[in-house]
């Protein structure tokens, strides 16, 4: 029973880190908490389940994410790069605004039905897990966590445009005072947080139901890891996910009672004894 929910637990720490990278991204270089990150989550699912119906699961984690990519980089164009200089409070009624259209969108196309999205065949398997078997998918689901944790610390460490984007999330102005174009890099980089959410909620749907709920199941998890970890800590968000994940699965089967106010009395212990996060603010 230990080893089956250790095991849930790595996997839903797997898809938190997907998620949250995005999120750690964005607030990283252009300072906007983006509340709406959960229905850009649920939007990839959905267009991942409708991809899937016409062609197969692969053609959709690859087509959803690229989707969804595009969108990142038009909200940042008319939405994100308008409200980084703005006051806190404008930035939450903006991205939680966009958070209802995306929900309303969703409702108008798919309805509020569920869904169900079926595994590739070559992973709707079980494997042996030191005597109990598990779902080969879900196996997948931990390596694309790692996979993403791993390309994206070397991508920041290693390349031209990690440091890039290492140098404007820490100070944009003397950034571009050197020579770099701030603003078609963050459209970037946005794009490529809300192609991770993407790719989370379409690595999602073959394990969790396809619901107009599902983008407020995981925000409030995605937000209390980006802020254990440290707003904009790409490092810190890696280990917070793994961390909460573990929490959530051992104490729903051990502490179910109080189960729901673990993540948050964790977020409150650490914030007491580190209020800048495991990693403070740097990406």
């Amino acid at each position: 029973m230990l080893t089956i929910n250790l095991f849930n637990g790595l996997v839903y720490g797997a898809l938190l880190i997907v998620m949250c990278s995005g999120l750690a991204l964005i607030y990283g270089l252009r300072r906007v908490v983006n509340f709406a990150h959960g229905s850009l989550y649920m939007l990839g699912a959905y267009i991942a389940y409708s991809i899937a119906g016409y062609s197969n699961f692969w053609v959709a984690l690859v087509a959803a994410p690229a989707i969804m990519a595009v969108l990142g980089v038009l909200l940042d164009r008319y939405g994100f790069r308008m409200l980084q200089d703005r006051d806190p409070l404008s930035v939450v009624l903006v991205t939680f605004g966009l958070l209802l259209i995306i929900e309303d969108f969703v409702l108008t196309v798919w309805g509020k039905s569920n869904f169900s999205m079926s595994a590739p065949e070559a992973l709707n398997v079980t494997v042996d897990l030191l005597g109990t078997p598990v779902p080969a998918y879900r196996i997948a689901v931990i390596g694309v966590g790692a996979l993403v944790a791993l390309g994206l610390s070397l991508w920041l460490r290693y390349s031209n445009i990690g440091l890039f984007v290492r140098a404007a999330s820490t100070d944009p102005t003397t950034t571009a005072m050197q020579g770099v174009n701030t603003d078609v890099l963050s459209a970037g980089v946005v794009g490529l947080g809300t192609a991770l959410a993407g790719l989370a909620g379409v690595v999602a749907a073959p394990f969790l139901s396809l619901s107009p709920s599902m983008s407020s199941d995981v925000i409030i998890d995605s937000f209390v890891v980006v802020v254990i970890g440290g707003l904009g800590s790409l490092a810190g968000a890696f280990v917070a996910a793994m961390v909460l994940g573990m929490i959530q699965a051992v104490g729903a089967v051990y502490l179910p009672d109080v189960a729901a106010m673990l993540p948050f009395a964790l977020m409150v212990a650490i914030l007491i004894w580190k209020p800048a996060g495991l990693a403070g603010s740097r990406t």
